[in-house]
């Protein structure tokens, strides 16, 4: 029997979507997107031109500060999503330093919606032929080499374990604050 891996990956990516992560951040305010746990945790800044950019550092620092649900949830909207759909799907302009980051939670919530069912419809019409072609320069060297499918397991990862953080952050800040207050 054949494995239908478009379809396993997308039915992973949907159940965590649709029963863990799109439920967990209803309601989700400003207060709690820019909530800074501990001091100096990294978030998303409006920039001098009007944009929005995280915070960040190259190499990044050990330990990793702390970050905000605006930077997590910035990192799966832009990295995760958008840039990846735009160099595996679209004409490769676009990357981390110009896409402006969401600047506020409601913001975050649509894009974030948006880029996850742009992405999935992509995925799903994929065939393992494409799946198996190489990542190439689409993305870093480090996966140049691998199979798209590696690729798209990798980040199906990354979606479950920064989502995962979200709404443990969006727990501390209710226990710390009480019922999420409104902006």
């Amino acid at each position: 029997m054949a494995l239908n891996w478009n379809g396993e990956i997308l039915a992973q990516m949907r159940f965590y979507w649709d029963f863990s992560l799109w439920p967990r951040l209803e309601g989700l305010t400003d207060a709690e997107y820019y909530w800074e746990p501990v001091p100096d945790s990294w978030t998303v800044r409006r920039l001098p031109d009007g944009r929005h950019a995280p915070d960040g550092a190259y190499p990044a620092p050990e330990p990793p500060p702390v970050t905000t649900i605006a930077w997590r949830l910035g990192h799966i909207v832009v990295d995760l999503f958008e840039t990846r759909i735009n160099w595996h799907f679209g004409d490769r302009t676009a990357n981390r330093d110009t896409i402006d980051w969401p600047g506020s939670a409601a913001e975050a919530r649509q894009r974030l919606r948006n880029a996850y069912l742009t992405w999935s419809d992509h995925v799903q019409e994929l065939d393992d032929d494409a799946l198996a072609v190489p990542v190439g320069d689409a993305e870093a060297s480090q996966w140049s080499d691998f199979p798209l499918v590696v690729l798209i397991l990798h980040l199906n990862r990354e979606f479950i374990h920064h989502g995962a953080e979200i709404a443990l952050l969006r727990d501390l800040h209710r226990a710390r604050f009480g019922a999420e207050p409104t902006d």
